[in-house]
């Protein structure tokens, strides 16, 4: 089966429908068909799962040891204590997480552009989540191609793929059937999603919206890949292990000490377990939770309304205003 920038315009409205675009009827029916597009996260967590995430940390196992211990030595009240802040602060952490995660949905709702489609023969700026296979766009200077699709009518259009294929210079496109296998850099007859439009316009077919787009098949392939922590969870885990260490040196040390001066064995576990606690900062990654939280919170309140884009040395940059307005 030939691949859609092998196709000519007559196999073009063969397989996707007529050149012209779809009515609103035929537009919705593929819509409950093909689904919406949008680049699906394979990856979220669910909030079980985040709630049990929140016990991993080095400092909060050290509360649940200590706990433990408070209740063989049948201190009831402490072990309660102990216990209902780690699970406070599990919940808090879950309920910051889930906000934070919701707060980057709404910078990608921002970000996800609106299109320009011929619906009914007439132009109509729709939500790009609503685009199907076989609509007809039109891309002007300055649009966010929403979705994969051939070019049907360029009018000297370039296109910055960069964010695709690495190319740093824009790419002029052309309306011509290509031979043979090409990769996507080199299909010069299509325009790819999330790619920009640096000059002209263009009447483009939609031949792929989705996870069935060069980059929902980018999308794909890293979810498929394992998890990496990201620097600051590294500097935090590295922090959390270092803090841990000392606060159980200190405690072994205190320990000892009461031993020696002829404390009774109970009351000094109790003493070094009590310190133990005093001293670790159970709500650290609650904390940073929070801020990172306020900080995404923010930038959907501000609409993002001014990014800074590195150039391709990597040592200056170029300011954008009003991208999302």
């Amino acid at each position: 089966m030939k691949e859609a920038y092998q196709l000519t315009k007559e196999e073009l409205a063969e397989q996707y429908g007529s050149l012209s675009g779809h009515t609103g009827k035929e537009a919705e029916q593929l819509l409950q068909i093909c689904g919406e597009n949008k680049i699906e996260d394979s990856n979220r967590k669910g909030v079980i799962v985040i709630f049990l995430e929140q016990f991993k940390d080095m400092l909060v196992i050290i509360l649940i040891a200590a706990a433990i211990v408070s209740m063989i030595s049948e201190n009831i009240e402490s072990s309660i204590v102990i216990f209902a802040v780690i699970i406070l602060n599990a919940i808090l952490g879950t309920i910051q997480y889930v906000r934070a995660q919701k707060s980057l949905d709404s910078l990608k709702d921002l970000s996800s552009p609106r299109a320009k489609v011929i619906r009914n023969g007439c132009v109509e700026e729709i939500e790009s989540k609503r685009i199907v296979p076989g609509d007809l766009l039109l891309l002007e200077a300055g649009d966010m191609v929403a979705a994969d699709g051939r070019i049907i009518e360029n009018y000297s259009i370039m296109v910055d793929e960069s964010s695709l294929t690495g190319e740093s210079t824009p790419v002029e496109k052309e309306d011509i059937v290509i031979t043979g296998e090409k990769t996507p850099g080199d299909r010069i007859n299509m325009v790819f999603s999330g790619s920009l439009v640096i000059y002209g316009r263009a009447y483009v077919m939609v031949t792929a919206t989705g996870m069935k787009t060069e980059m929902g098949k980018i999308a794909f392939l890293m979810s498929n890949t394992g998890d990496r922590k990201t620097p600051l969870q590294k500097s935090l885990d590295d922090f959390s292990k270092k803090l841990a260490l000392l606060i159980l040196v200190i405690s072994g040390i205190v320990f000892t000490l009461r031993l020696v001066q002829g404390e009774p064995l109970l009351e000094s576990i109790m003493f070094a377990v009590a310190l133990a606690v005093a001293a670790i900062p159970e709500a650290l990654a609650s904390i940073v939770t929070i801020v990172q939280s306020m900080g995404t919170r923010k930038m959907v309140a501000d609409k993002a309304k001014d990014i800074w884009v590195a150039t391709s040395d990597g040592k200056s940059g170029l300011r954008v205003g009003n991208l999302f307005r």
